[in-house]
Parts: C-alpha cells; sequence; structure tokens
C-alpha cells in the first residue's frame, strides 16, 4: 500500500535508528582527512585484516592486485582539455582509466605500506592537475565534471600527505574544472527545466560539489550539497529521487521507497543508488548522517531496488515529468511500471550500503544485504566491462566496506574520531552557487553502452496521467496508486 509521496513526507523525521549527537568533526567546524569514502580507521582497518588473512578482506584485495589500474608504473595519460558527448573529440576515456589507477594505486599502498603504489598514485594526479584546463562537450560534460570530480577528489584524499603531491594545485584545479561545473548544473540544469535531467544526474554533480568542497576545505560548498541533498528542486534530491515509500508487508524486507529511475531502466538506476550511497558515505565520514535523514529514506530505495534486481515484484506508482529547455520547447512523459531487469547485472555498489545499515547500525537490510553477498567479492574499474559505465563506481566495497558490527558501547568512527554509531543529521547552511553559467544546449544524447551518459533527449516513452500530486515545483508528478508489491 502506497504510505507517502514526496510531499507528504514533509521535514525530516529522523527514526530511533538514527537518534544520538552528531559525530565531533562536525560540530567542531572541521573536515577531517582522509574523510570521503575512507577515514583513517578504515585504512588500517584494510590493512590490519589482509595481514592477518582475514575473509572477506583477502578476497575483496585479491581482485584489487588482479586489476591491470592497481600497478605501480601506471603511466598517466594527460590532456588540456576533457571532451564528453557526442559532436565532440571525445577523450575522457584516458582521465576515467587514470583516476581508476591512482585510486587503485593509492588503496594497494594503504593496505600494503609499499611506497611504490603511492609514488605511482601521486605521480598520475600530479600529471593532470599540471596539465587540465576545461572539462568540455556536450551536455554529458556534466556527467564527466561529477563523476570524475568525485572520483578524482577521493583518489587525492587518500595521498593527500604524500611528500610529493601537489595538494594546493589539485584542490585549484578541481575547484575550477569540476567542482564549478557541477555546482552550476545544480543551480542551472544547463538550461533546461529542472526535471528534464534524471535522477543520477543530480547525483554525480553533488557528489563532486560534495567531494571538492571537503578536499578544499570549502564549508560553504559542502553545504550546498547537503542542503540540496534535503531540499534540491532537481530529480538527485532524496524526496525526489524516492519519490513514493510503502508501507511495510510484512515479509521481513520492512517498508521499500520506490527508486524514480526504477521506471527508466536497470542500469541508471543502479547507477544512481550507487551515487546516493557514496554521497551519504561521504558526508557520514565528515559527521553528517544522510544515510538516516528522513527515517532512513535512502535504505527504503535501496533496498527496493535490490529487491527488483534480484527479481522480486515491487510496487509502482506511476508519475510524469516535465522535460524540455526554459523558454523553448517542453513536453511531459509518464512511465507506469518498473522496467525489466537482467539478475546477473551487477555493479560494486552493495558492499558500502549494506554494512552501513547492518553493521554500524544494526538495522535490517534483508534485500540489500542479498544483493551484496551476490556481488561480493566486489571489483572496481575494468572490472565491469570497457566502457566508461564500468567505471562509474570505484568499487572494491568488500575490501573497503566490509566492517565487524558495532555495538552502542563501541561506537564508529567518523572523521576520523569515536562517535556514536547512530549520528544524527549534522545541520549546514546553505550557501548560493555563484559559479557562472555555460552557454550550452540542454540536450545531447550520450552513447548507449554507456550508464551515464544520456542527455535530454534520452529518455524513455511516457504517457499522460491523471489523478497526480506535484513534486519539485510541480514537475515532477505522482499518480497515487494502492498496489502492494507481489
Amino acid at each position: 500500500m502506497l504510505k507517502a509521496s514526496g510531499v507528504a513526507a514533509g521535514g525530516a523525521t529522523v527514526g530511533a535508528a538514527a537518534s544520538a549527537a552528531a559525530a565531533p568533526a562536525a560540530a567542531a567546524g572541521t573536515f577531517a582527512h582522509p574523510g570521503l569514502l575512507h577515514t583513517r580507521t578504515d585504512l588500517d582497518r584494510m590493512a590490519a585484516k589482509v595481514k592477518a588473512g582475514a575473509a572477506p578482506y583477502t578476497a575483496g584485495f585479491a581482485r584489487l592486485t588482479a586489476n591491470r589500474h592497481a600497478q605501480s608504473g601506471w603511466q598517466a595519460r594527460p590532456q588540456a582539455v576533457v571532451y564528453r558527448g557526442s559532436g565532440t573529440p571525445e577523450n575522457y576515456s584516458l582521465l576515467y582509466n587514470d583516476i581508476h589507477a591512482a585510486y587503485q594505486n593509492a588503496l594497494r599502498y594503504h593496505v600494503t605500506g609499499q611506497s611504490a603504489y603511492a609514488d605511482t598514485a601521486v605521480a598520475v594526479l600530479n600529471a593532470w592537475s599540471a596539465t587540465l584546463t576545461a572539462v568540455d562537450g556536450s551536455a554529458d560534460r556534466f556527467l564527466a565534471a561529477g563523476l570524475y570530480g568525485y572520483q578524482f577528489a577521493n583518489a587525492a584524499e587518500l595521498v593527500r600527505d604524500h611528500g610529493d603531491f601537489e595538494l594546493a594545485r589539485c584542490q585549484e584545479m578541481l575547484a575550477k574544472n569540476f567542482g564549478a561545473l557541477s555546482d552550476d548544473f545544480l543551480v542551472r540544469h544547463n538550461g533546461a527545466v529542472v526535471s528534464n535531467y534524471w535522477t543520477n544526474w543530480d547525483l554525480a554533480n553533488m557528489a563532486c560539489v560534495l567531494a571538492t568542497g571537503v578536499l578544499c576545505d570549502d564549508r560553504a560548498q559542502v553545504a550546498r550539497a547537503v542542503d540540496y541533498f534535503k531540499h534540491g528542486a532537481g530529480l538527485g534530491a532524496i524526496r525526489n529521487a524516492i519519490p513514493v515509500v510503502y508501507d511495510d508487508e510484512g515479509d521481513g524486507s520492512g517498508a521499500l521507497g520506490e527508486w524514480l529511475e526504477a521506471g527508466r531502466d536497470q542500469g541508471h538506476a543502479l547507477l544512481g543508488v550507487g551515487l546516493m550511497g557514496t554521497f551519504c558515505e561521504m558526508a557520514w565520514n565528515q559527521g553528517m548522517d544522510l544515510y538516516g535523514y528522513d527515517d532512513s529514506r535512502f535504505l527504503k530505495g535501496a533496498q527496493y531496488v535490490a529487491k527488483w534486481n534480484l527479481g522480486g515484484q515491487v510496487p509502482f506508482t506511476a508519475n510524469t515529468r516535465r522535460k524540455g529547455a526554459i523558454g523553448g520547447w517542453s513536453g511531459s512523459e509518464t512511465v507506469t511500471a518498473a522496467a525489466g531487469v537482467d539478475p546477473s547485472m551487477i555493479r560494486p555498489i552493495w558492499a558500502m550500503i549494506a554494512n552501513h545499515y547492518t553493521k554500524r547500525r544494526g538495522m535490517s537490510a534483508t534485500y540489500v544485504t542479498r544483493i551484496a553477498a551476490k556481488a561480493a567479492p566486489e571489483g572496481g574499474g575494468g572490472d565491469y566491462g570497457p566502457n566508461s559505465g564500468g567505471y562509474d563506481q570505484l568499487g572494491f566495497g568488500t575490501l573497503t566496506f566490509t566492517r565487524d558490527r558495532v555495538s552502542a558501547a563501541d561506537g564508529d568512527t567518523a572523521g576520523g574520531t569515536t562517535s556514536s554509531p547512530r549520528p544524527t543529521a549534522s545541520a549546514s547552511a546553505a550557501a548560493s552557487a555563484t559559479a557562472s553559467a555555460p552557454g550550452a544546449s540542454p540536450s545531447a544524447t550520450g552513447k548507449g553502452d554507456d550508464l551515464a551518459a544520456t542527455g535530454s533527449g534520452d529518455v524513455v516513452g511516457w504517457a499522460a496521467a491523471t489523478g497526480i500530486t506535484a513534486l519539485a515545483g510541480g514537475l515532477l508528478m505522482l499518480r497515487r496508486r494502492g498496489r502492494r508489491a507481489g
């Protein structure tokens, strides 16, 4: 049965499982480093577990060492301008391959202590920060900025204390070429109506704004990202990405939250869940609990996508969104059912989510746990196909996110300091985004084999809906249907 739409949900309602104090790192007004996807405690845990031969860490580490990107001596291929999108001289594969090489070498260094891997990661990142002047292309340049900006920042966090790493130059390059572009997208959406771009577009750029903000110690930028997650008008804001919550049906799985892009296709829905999990994890490590925001709404959405991807039946409420350019062509489309799935499609996104809710929080996450086990041991970039969709997540979650269950007495490490395992969301005042608007048309369709490269022209067929409830300023509309799963 339909429980609540995004509008009806109103303000945040944090459940009993997320009722403790905020982490000290946020309360003190400082950023923890390293503190994006991995804290110092996380890195020390990985090293100790692998050294001890503990499962499943050893299996996760074996996947890392087998990856061709994780080898010392990787040679960077930096470019002055990175292009992504049809009609441009696309070269963005050079960037994402180098970023994954830097990240994987940095991880391997932290696990083994062997300096050759850190040196390789630093050399790759330094080469790009010394060379890159712009990210360009069609509308897909915003995907490049979002995806590769958050990934580059994560690789940089892992080596920021290395003596040869050009941190200041890296910060300047990321802020100018990635953070500013992503910030602008969240404000102007490339001149399109706010619901024109699907959920994963917003989430990629939200992740970039947050990650580059932390790397650059820019509190206003981090505040904008967190505020957008909670209150943004676009489809990446949590109540728009998960617009409907259904009651617990008594099968032990708990409430399910309809993932908006489940009506589009499986690949993009998986991408979006992975990006929202990434956003929540990076925020958590700075003392902000977005995992638990709005009564753990993200868990409900992740459970929905996991059940659906495992071949289970899920409820679906028809929704309509507006698309097109502001002051130009516009239209609306409706989707009425969840798309079909291929149960063999795997993305390395589940270990992070499963371990947070079941180990840090002690909560039930039946379907997320099942699909995480199916995906284990998780690999990373280069293990999931040769095209850019296989590099949309940094991966290796079996190694990096597996953790022992935390008791209330033990606490949990967030932002490099010991905190309660269940901190409340840390409130940050939103600041105005001031990046200049790039002059570009709102649409360009990416390649069909790329999970992320889909412009405003690449949409599924929709039909008109009746009996609507408005979301996001009247741009996304839901039709209530009292339909149960099964």
